[in-house]
C-alpha cells in the first residue's frame, strides 16, 4: 500500500506546513515554560516528566494529522477511527499532564474564561457533551458533510477535541481547586463513557452495508481525498474507489473501523483506571498510622 499512497506526493502523506505547526507549538512550549516563564509570571520549570509528556503530544499530534495516517483515514475507514481514537482519547491526556499547573491556573483565573471552562469542565456536562457530539458525527448524513468540507471538518474536530479535553479534565485535573471527583468516582465516570461511546461503535459494527458515502461513493470520496491531497495533484490522476489501495471490501473495512475504535478506548480506558485505582491506593496507604515502636 506504501507505493501506492505515493502517487499523491510528498505533500499529502508528510504534510511539511503541519510539521512546522507542531514544530512552532513546541518552540512557544519551551520558550513560555521554561526560558521566558518569569515574564509570565511562572513558578518552577516543568518536570522531565512533564516535558516528556508534552512533546509525546506533539509528536502524537503530527502522527494523527500530519503522516500518512492522516491521508489513510480519507481511504480506509480501519485508518480513519484509529487516527480519532488517539487524536480523542490519548492526544489530551498527553497535553494536559504535560502544561505546568501554573498556566492552568493563571487559565482558570481568566475573567472571561473562568465562567465557560468551570461549565465545561463540569464532569456530567463534560461527560455527556464529548460522547454525545462523538455520536451525532457519526450519524452518516453528519460525517458525510464533515469529511467532504474542509471548514466544517475543521470546526467539528476540533469542537469535538475541546470536549474530549473537557472530558479527561475531570480524571487529570493538575490543579487541586478543580478536583471534582473522587478516585472511586472516576472510575465510575470513566466507566460511563465507556458506555456511552458504545452506541456509535455498535452502529458501525453491525451495519449491514456501507452506510459513509465518503467511503462508498467514488464522487464524495474523491472530494473527501480533496481535505489532504493537493488539488493538483488530484486533477491528475484517475481515481474510482478505496478499492485501489484495499484488498478488504467497503463493508469489512466500516466493521473492522468500528472494532479498532472499541478496541481502543477499552485499552485506553482500562490503562487508566489502573493508574487512578493505584494511585488512590498508594495514597490511601501513605496515610495509614505507622504501628507504635516495641519498647
Amino acid at each position: 500500500m506504501w507505493l501506492e499512497l505515493q502517487i499523491f506526493g510528498l505533500r499529502a502523506l508528510w504534510s511539511p506546513y503541519y510539521a512546522l505547526f507542531v514544530v512552532a507549538l513546541a518552540i512557544a512550549y519551551y520558550l513560555v515554560t521554561v526560558h521566558f516563564r518569569t515574564r509570565f509570571g511562572g513558578e518552577e520549570k516543568p518536570s522531565g516528566k512533564q516535558l516528556g509528556m508534552f512533546y509525546s503530544g506533539l509528536l502524537l499530534l503530527y502522527i494523527v494529522k500530519g503522516s500518512p495516517l492522516d491521508l489513510l483515514g480519507h481511504i480506509m475507514f480501519t485508518a480513519h477511527m484509529g487516527q480519532m481514537a488517539l487524536y480523542y482519547l490519548v492526544f489530551p491526556i498527553l497535553i494536559i499532564r504535560g502544561i505546568p499547573k501554573w498556566i492552568w491556573r493563571k487559565l482558570f483565573q481568566q475573567s472571561w474564561l473562568k465562567g465557560p471552562l468551570r461549565i465545561m469542565t463540569k464532569p456530567l456536562v463534560a461527560l455527556l457533551l464529548f460522547n454525545g457530539l462523538f455520536s451525532i458525527y457519526h450519524i452518516p448524513l453528519v460525517f458525510d458533510f464533515t469529511k467532504t468540507s474542509e471548514t466544517a471538518h475543521a470546526i467539528v474536530t476540533t469542537v469535538i477535541l475541546f470536549t474530549a479535553f473537557c472530558m479527561w479534565w475531570s480524571v487529570f485535573a493538575p490543579i487541586e481547586e478543580e478536583e471534582r471527583l473522587s478516585p472511586l468516582l472516576k472510575i465510575g465516570y470513566i466507566f460511563a463513557n465507556g458506555i456511552l461511546i458504545t452506541p456509535a461503535c455498535g452502529l458501525i459494527i453491525f451495519a449491514e452495508s456501507p452506510i459513509y458515502a465518503t467511503y462508498s461513493s467514488t464522487g464524495a470520496w474523491v472530494q473527501a481525498l480533496s481535505l489532504c491531497v493537493p488539488s493538483g495533484v488530484l486533477d491528475g490522476l484517475t481515481l474510482s474507489g478505496p478499492e485501489l489501495f484495499s484488498s478488504i471490501s467497503l463493508l469489512h473495512d466500516q466493521q473492522l473501523g468500528g472494532i479498532v475504535m472499541k478496541i481502543t478506548q477499552e485499552i485506553v480506558f482500562a490503562i487508566i483506571i489502573a493508574v487512578v485505582f493505584f494511585a488512590w491506593f498508594s495514597k490511601e496507604n501513605d496515610t495509614i498510622d505507622p504501628l507504635p515502636e516495641q519498647a
